[in-house]
C-alpha cells in the first residue's frame, strides 16, 4: 500500500489565497465580521472589548431583567467584580422574596434602553449613566467601568 494518500494535504498559493487564515494575521490582529457579511481586521483589544456605550446599555438592560427574576445572575459574572455581584445577588434574593409573598411568577420586562451617557473621569475608568423606560416607569442605571487585564469590567452599578 502507498502512504502517500496519507500525506497531509497541502494548500495552492491561489487557494490559501481565498481562504481565511486567523493563525496568519499580523500578531494583535483578529477578524471582525460585520452584520453586512462583510469581515474586516481589527486590533484585538476592540475586538475583545466591546464597546463601552454598548456594554453600559447591555449591562444596564440585564440588571433590570435580573431584579425581574427573567434572567439568571451567573449570566454577567464576567462582567461586574465580585462586591457588584454580591449586591446584585442581596437585591435578587429580595425580590424573590417579595414575587413569593405576593405570589407573583417571574416576566421578563418589556423596556427599552436609552443612549448610555458617558463620562470619562480618569484613565481605564468610564462612568456612564443609562435610561432604562419600561411602561409603569423610568429608571435610570449607574455603571462604573474600570479595565480590569485586557477588558472592562463594572465596579458599581446602582438602580434609581
Amino acid at each position: 500500500m502507498h502512504h502517500s494518500a496519507l500525506a497531509p494535504a497541502t494548500l495552492t498559493a491561489s487557494r490559501s489565497a481565498v481562504l481565511p487564515q486567523p493563525w496568519r494575521w499580523p500578531s494583535g490582529r483578529a477578524a471582525i465580521v460585520a452584520s453586512d457579511g462583510t469581515d474586516t481586521v481589527a486590533p484585538i483589544a476592540e475586538a475583545r472589548n466591546p464597546d463601552p456605550a454598548t456594554l453600559c446599555a447591555n449591562l444596564a438592560r440585564c440588571v433590570i431583567e435580573i431584579l425581574a427574576g427573567a434572567r439568571p445572575l451567573d449570566q454577567i459574572g464576567r462582567w461586574v467584580s465580585d462586591s457588584v455581584y454580591v449586591h446584585l445577588l442581596r437585591r435578587t434574593m429580595l425580590a424573590v422574596r417579595a414575587r413569593a409573598v405576593a405570589a407573583d411568577d417571574p416576566l421578563r420586562p418589556r423596556m427599552s434602553i436609552g443612549d448610555p451617557r458617558l463620562a470619562f473621569p480618569a484613565e481605564g475608568v468610564v462612568e456612564a449613566v443609562v435610561l432604562v423606560h419600561q411602561p409603569a416607569r423610568s429608571r435610570a442605571v449607574a455603571i462604573r467601568l474600570e479595565r480590569h487585564r485586557a477588558r472592562w469590567r463594572a465596579t458599581a452599578i446602582n438602580v434609581l
